[in-house]
């Protein structure tokens, strides 16, 4: 049975070798705590989590390793991991020597994907709170691993706890006394399609999940010359619901004695089983309330940032929204907030550990932890926004605000306030983009902010721009459209007249009739820089049919 504390390098090399790691160089039997995983980038520089496992993808040379090694021992990192065969080299042995950090080897086949998703599962990255110390049946609860060892020593033959879809939850060590569809099951992380129509066509699923008893299956192979192991396999039942399966890799037929244990053993698997699923709910809950709690400020804030891991750097507040228009069924909407909240905790899980994430009302906001110094936490923050909204797609109007760095935790309710009115103004369709930074946007939320003071204010169009709304109503002509393309051209008569598709000559006229009517000397900055920020603000009010009315209101 498993001996290793569930977030240590022991605990990964227990249940996770010899079927998918082997320990090139470091301590086999060290309780060095984990503390996340990290997928390695030589083009980024992630923040990295104390303890943490690091996966160097596409990292073969054994200079690259033994730098990297030496890297990592400065980040306090557990272990690095790197795709075998590995070139065991002087230099790797010293590097791993020196730093402190244990050098793993993947074995070949495994995907790197389903091996990070293992090892967050083991070590339960996402953890907030204490951990307790709660058992089911002897094993700690929700630990499927260690259920699933405890299983493999009652049954002498290893296992695995599967869901619905028969993908692996969690597996037993010995799997390399099974066969080789079982070793195509652990590396894949679910049952090959192949094995999986045999099962099928046999009708095995439909006799498993009548049956309160173990099944016997009788060996299946894909492959012309396959050896294979009958399978003994239970379904897992909380009451009538089906909650996945568990299966034996076996020699022969169970025993009575053993038939009863994997019986039992079936059930104690369905208590751990709903324990996670309700842990999972419970944590999600507790994130969702102390992300709450760090955005709203208060005495209560500090303790909620130490509670998520995220006190000791600078950090960053995301603000991801759905544009407005688009579908009017309100639950699809929700529903649609929802799924993108899930899907940016799982992005951020990867691209950034320790991230938080919690859909508060309309918008799921994300606490980041980033580079220090403010251009460098912005342009990280910009990153990871725009390559999930490039994972997501377009399908979906959503945008992302991002608010200022925060180096404290009193300022993460400044860069909320921040991203809000980054959001907003994506939201307004003032700029063409999908991702915001407030230090690139600022003056657009502040013409947005003076709008809604001018409309609490009650203020209307007065003076020049009033004259020239009331024209254009009576004679039904266009001098606000040529003076706010003027404007926006810096007086360019070429430029401006293009915009609006009419000749320079006619613009010309059009412009001196703007200075006409209005009474605006163009020459004038101070008046021109008058009528841009009312053009910016206002908007005509409704006027009645003989343009009698020129008064206009923010817009």
């Amino acid at each position: 049975m498993t001996a290793g504390p569930r977030k240590s390098l022991r605990r990964v090399l227990e249940d996770f070798g010899p079927t998918l790691l082997d320990l090139v160089h470091g301590d086999a039997q060290s309780d060095r705590a984990v503390g996340g995983v990290v997928i390695h980038d030589p083009r980024d520089e992630p923040a990295y989590p104390q303890h943490a496992i690091v996966l160097g993808i596409a990292l073969y040379d054994a200079d690259g390793i033994a730098g990297l090694l030496r890297d990592l021992g400065a980040h306090d990192a557990a272990a690095l991991v790197v795709r075998a065969p590995v070139e065991d080299t002087p230099g790797i042995a010293a590097a791993a020597r020196e730093s402190g950090v244990a050098l793993l080897a993947l074995t070949p086949g495994a995907a790197w994907s389903q091996l990070a998703a293992m090892l967050r599962t083991l070590i339960t990255e996402g953890d907030v709170g204490d951990a307790g110390s709660e058992t089911l049946g002897g094993v700690p609860s929700g630990d499927l691993f260690a259920l699933a060892n405890a299983v493999a020593t009652l049954l002498d033959a290893p296992i695995t706890i599967e869901d619905r879809q028969s993908r692996i939850l969690a597996f037993s060590g010995r799997q390399d006394e099974a066969d080789y569809s079982r070793v195509a099951t652990i590396l894949a992380r679910k049952v090959p399609e192949g094995y999986l129509r045999i099962y099928d066509d046999r009708g095995v699923f439909g006799e498993l999940y009548r049956s309160d008893r173990p099944v016997m299956v009788s060996p299946a192979t894909v492959e012309e010359g396959e050896t294979a192991l009958p399978r003994a396999a239970i379904a897992v039942r909380a009451g009538g619901e089906i909650l996945g399966s568990m299966w034996a890799a076996v020699k022969e037929p169970l025993s009575p004695a053993r038939e009863e244990a994997f019986r039992e053993a079936a059930q104690l698997v369905a208590l751990h089983m709903l324990r996670v699923r309700a842990g999972a709910d419970a944590e999600n809950r507790l994130r969702a309330d102390l992300v709450t709690t760090v955005l709203e400020g208060g005495r209560g804030a500090g303790d909620a940032l130490d509670r998520l891991g995220l006190v000791h750097e600078p950090t960053v507040v995301i603000a991801l929204g759905l544009a407005p228009g688009g579908a009017a069924d309100h639950a699809f909407v929700a529903a649609e907030r929802e799924r993108l909240a899930g899907a940016l905790a799982i992005h951020l899980n990867a691209v950034q550990p320790r991230s938080a994430v919690a859909l508060l009302g309309e918008v799921a906001y994300a606490i980041v932890p980033v580079p220090d110094g403010p251009a460098a936490g912005r342009e990280r923050a910009r990153q990871i926004a725009s390559s999930f909204l490039e994972r997501t797609g377009s399908r979906v109007p959503a945008v992302i605000g991002i608010g200022s760095t925060a180096t404290e935790p009193g300022a993460l309710g400044r860069s909320r306030a921040n991203a809000d009115r980054a959001l907003r103004v994506l939201f307004s369709g003032q700029v063409a983009k999908r991702v915001a930074v407030i230090a690139d946007v600022q003056i657009e939320a502040l013409l947005l902010e003076m709008r809604d003071l001018a409309a609490a204010n009650g203020d209307e169009l007065l003076g020049s721009i009033a004259r020239l709304v009331a024209y254009d109503a009576k004679h039904q002509s266009s001098l606000v459209e040529t003076l706010r393309a003027w404007l926006d051209a810096f007086g360019d008569i070429v430029a401006a007249s293009s915009s609006l598709f009419v000749h320079p000559n006619t613009f010309r006229y059009r412009i001196r009739r703007v200075a006409e009517v209005s009474g605006i000397d163009l020459q004038d900055p101070a008046e021109r820089f008058a009528a841009m920020v009312q053009l910016r603000l206002m908007r005509p009010a409704p006027h009645s049919a003989d343009g009698s009315r020129a008064a206009g209101r923010p817009e």
